[in-house]
């Protein structure tokens, strides 16, 4: 950001820090849930604490598929990746009409997906793949798209001895966030420069113990990212969350449908069970593309940001069906991501009881209407301000080049569609009325 403000390791300082604008921007990101969970795949990503917690369906599916004895690291030697293709991993992100994407560079099972120096034996270059896949991923991402690359980290590790040991003090030791935690977030700033740094597993701890301050304000003042770099607000255990970071998630899939005051992000799975891949899962398991642009015009009228989770198998592969709904909402935005891109909420989220969602840019008004409207005439109360003394131009169907005709009938508007089957968009669909001249309240 440039403006040579350095800030003091204390929430009151760095709260203040501007917003890059580039994430506000954004709008669309991409989530990837892969580490040794995707060898089970078998429940979700929390398969290794619910197996050992005594989680009965966890405890039988080892009891019937492995010897006794088993341990979970041994399932990290099947963690292969043979099938991992960055370049093609990047080309779907791109197709799918995301601006950034978020690797799990280490979960709460440990395993990092970097050979970090601080994670011996039980990272992805000395066992499993034998690769650095953070790297892998972060150079095809930057060499053959224009996304922004960021980094999930799990702050807490299930069962890693040197956090117990801090906890059976009662924290009054420092060791496993001093010498685990806190040197593996530095390493792979340093070394990866993510342009999104997704804190994880804060709740064992206050932000106290994890440093949190300390290496935020480095992040800003110092680090090879500090003029971009955002974070989120998942840094310790108290009043934290949904409280300071550049941007809020609040909670997993976090979608409040309401105006919030401060940026935030919509985290959730296509995936409605699980972040990690599961084999056993079901299609009604999915969101459809429908849905998931539901979920979008809601997050993005309120001023959220929508961060979609794909789960890859232990091999590298992103299922097909991932796929597909990756690909269809990027067919979706390929003709309406001007009502998505750098657009800001408007004066009104949504109509009442029509589901139609707004957003605006500069002078222009979108309505998103997620259901095609009955014998093609769409009423609507909230724009009816826009209509009054020839404020209002023209109205368009984007995607398509016919204009959209209306009528104002007191205090509705009624739009008059064209035929279904003459329309290119499928799915959901985006009015477009310009230019309004009233000025909005941001």
């Amino acid at each position: 950001m440039g403006n040579g403000i350095r800030y003091d390791p204390t929430w009151e300082s760095l709260d203040t820090r501007p917003l890059p604008q580039w994430y506000d921007d954004a709008k669309i990101g991409i989530f990837i849930h892969w580490g040794v969970y995707s060898v089970p795949s078998f429940g979700t990503e929390w398969f290794w604490s619910n197996w050992k917690n005594g989680s009965p369906n966890y405890v039988k599916f080892m009891k019937d598929n492995y010897p006794p004895g088993f341990t979970y690291q041994e399932f990290a030697k099947d963690f292969k990746a043979e099938f991992f293709d960055p370049e093609a991993w990047a080309d779907l992100f791109q197709k799918a009409g995301a601006k950034y994407v978020v690797l799990t560079s280490k979960h709460h099972e440990g395993y990092t997906l970097w050979p970090s120096t601080y994670s011996f034996s039980w990272n992805a270059k000395d066992i499993g793949p034998h690769r650095d896949l953070v790297g892998d991923l972060a150079n095809a991402i930057r060499k053959n798209t224009d996304l922004r690359f960021g980094l999930y980290h799990s702050l807490y590790e299930w069962f890693n001895p040197m956090f117990l040991a801090d906890k059976a003090s009662n924290l009054e030791n420092n060791t496993f966030a001093a010498n685990k935690v806190l040197p593996e977030l530095y390493e792979i700033v340093n070394k990866y420069r993510p342009e999104i740094v997704w804190s994880d597993g804060e709740w064992e701890a206050p932000y106290t113990y994890w440093k949190s301050t300390e290496f935020i304000a480095w992040l800003y003042n110092d680090s090879p990212v500090k003029n971009t770099v955002v974070v989120n607000d998942r840094w310790g255990s108290g009043d934290i969350i949904c409280h300071h970071g550049d941007f809020y998630t609040c909670a997993d899939r976090f979608n409040p449908g309401v105006l919030q005051p401060h940026k935030w992000e919509n985290a959730m799975t296509i995936d409605k069970r699980s972040w990690g891949y599961r084999r056993n899962s079901n299609i009604s398991d999915y969101y459809t593309t429908h849905e998931l642009l539901v979920i979008m015009a809601q997050t993005i009228s309120c001023g959220g940001n929508l961060l979609m989770n794909v789960g890859p198998t232990s091999d590298g592969r992103i299922m097909p069906i991932f796929q597909e709904r990756l690909l269809e909402v990027g067919e979706w935005l390929s003709m309406n991501g001007e009502a998505i891109y750098g657009s800001r909420p408007w004066i009104h989220q949504n109509e009442t009881n029509t589901n139609v969602w707004y957003t605006a840019k500069g002078p222009t008004v979108y309505a998103t209407v997620l259901d095609w409207p009955k014998d093609n005439v769409l009423q609507l109360e909230r724009v009816e301000g826009l209509f009054e003394n020839g404020r209002v131009t023209t109205v368009t169907l984007l995607g398509n080049i016919c204009d959209v005709k209306w009528d104002k009938v007191g205090d509705t508007v009624l739009f008059y569609f064209p035929d279904k089957a003459t329309v290119k968009s499928q799915w959901a669909w985006v009015l477009r009325i310009e230019p309004y001249t009233v000025k909005l309240p941001y």
